[in-house]
């Protein structure tokens, strides 16, 4: 029997159409002979839907259409089994899956959010949990915790948007303490959405002016000199973790933009290139230009390996992460840039040079999957005694006088 596997994407972010890209991508690498693949797309509004139709990307060019054709339903358990009913009067079971796998990027979808309504109905998925999630989402909160585990990291300032209207200059103050030039970030979001880098003051006060319209705390941080930007993926959970290859990526740009990822020309170079092709129209992360692998000394390489892992665990991931890494060429020096839990095309591009391919990926991610459910199945979350038995008798009486007084 086939393990009904239900492939949740899209959402309320500004990477929905990334998400997207990425869902079917996998979706259609997975294993039709070992698994029954259930489209869960959910909209900007917020509603879920599933259907068939959900596999074709050309289903999104219309979203009225998916309104139409497929079915909006809600996730929950019944009797058992974790199903998929159809919403309006005439509700219905649609099926039943076995396990969720996010494939979700941004705010509302992976930070932590869908995976706490997952846990909390108590069906197995694929990836980080709540805590994981969601510091893989913030940045301030990833810094803090990189931080307390040693790990190297730009010197960083934060602020929310209301300080920023009420102490402007004083901000200002603490950011020229790092020195121009700086890069602003929005604390909590992805694909390199609102990003930008400022070389003075006049310039910082309007990247921070767009870095607020995507969130509420805005993460300032030095720009490393002399720059190579390098990824490498991490897979497992707390118990195993292996490696990727590095890759190095590259941009015309001074940081890796949301059009370098994703509306790129696929070219790769190196090893990888004799495998791909450039191709027109966007890949997900598969559209970004690289070197594979990264042109890095053994030393250096075993150093990128070492930081990936140790930051996997201090975060407490589990899944396929990719972890994004700035190297000061000159200093020959390492800083940890950020984790990315659910990373745009599930960074399946890190794992084929090693022999690993897409199917064999979603494979493993999905076993590992199954064993964090396990873990959390084996210990204990409630107790079987009752503080509440014999509340009823004492404690409603002496309610009950005091509501009959009001």
């Amino acid at each position: 029997m086939k393990i009904k596997v239900g492939v949740i994407f899209g959402g309320e972010s500004v990477e929905h159409e990334v998400s997207i890209i990425s869902a079917i991508q996998a979706m259609n690498k997975m294993d039709q002979e070992k698994y029954e693949i259930i489209p869960i797309y959910i909209t900007k509004d917020r509603e879920w839907y599933t259907g068939a139709m959900l596999k074709d990307v050309e289903s999104y060019q219309d979203l009225e259409l998916i309104k139409k054709y497929a079915t909006n339903v809600v996730l929950y358990y019944k009797n058992g089994s974790f199903v998929l009913q159809s919403k309006g009067f005439l509700k219905k079971i649609v099926t039943d899956i076995d396990i969720a796998f996010p494939i979700t990027h941004g705010t509302n979808v992976e930070d932590g959010v869908l995976q706490g309504y997952l846990q909390t109905i108590g069906i197995p998925y694929v990836g980080p949990n709540v805590y994981a999630a969601a510091v893989g989402q913030d940045k301030v909160y990833m810094r803090d915790i990189f931080k307390a585990n040693d790990l190297p990291i730009p010197e960083y300032t934060w602020f929310y948007d209301t300080d920023y209207k009420q102490e402007k200059e004083e901000i200002i103050k603490q950011i020229s303490a790092l020195k121009y030039p700086v890069i602003v970030k929005p604390a909590t979001t992805g694909s390199s959405v609102g990003i930008g880098i400022a070389e003075n003051e006049d310039k910082l006060d309007e990247l921070i002016e767009e870095a607020m319209t995507y969130d509420n705390k805005i993460i300032v941080e030095q720009v490393i000199p002399n720059l190579m930007e390098v990824n490498i993926s991490v897979l497992g959970n707390f118990e195993h973790q292996e490696t990727s290859v590095i890759e190095e990526v590259l941009s015309s740009h001074k940081f890796l933009t949301y059009e370098d990822k994703y509306v790129g020309s696929s070219k790769v170079k190196g090893k990888l290139a004799l495998k791909t092709t450039p191709r027109k129209g966007s890949k997900g992360m598969a559209s970004a230009n690289r070197k594979i692998p990264a042109d890095l000394t053994e030393k250096m390489e075993k150093e990128v390996r070492e930081i990936a892992v140790k930051a996997f665990k201090a975060l407490g991931s589990s899944g396929d992460a990719r972890i994004d890494m700035l190297i000061d060429t000159k200093a020959k020096k390492v800083y940890i840039n950020e984790i990315n839990s659910i990373p745009g095309s599930l960074a399946f591009y890190l794992w084929d040079p090693l022999g690993k391919d897409y199917s064999d990926l979603l494979d493993d991610m999905i076993n590992i999957g199954v064993k964090d459910f396990k873990h959390r199945q084996n210990k204990t979350h409630s107790f079987k005694t009752n503080i509440l038995e014999g509340f009823a008798a004492n404690g409603l009486k002496g309610m009950k006088g005091k509501l009959s007084n009001k």
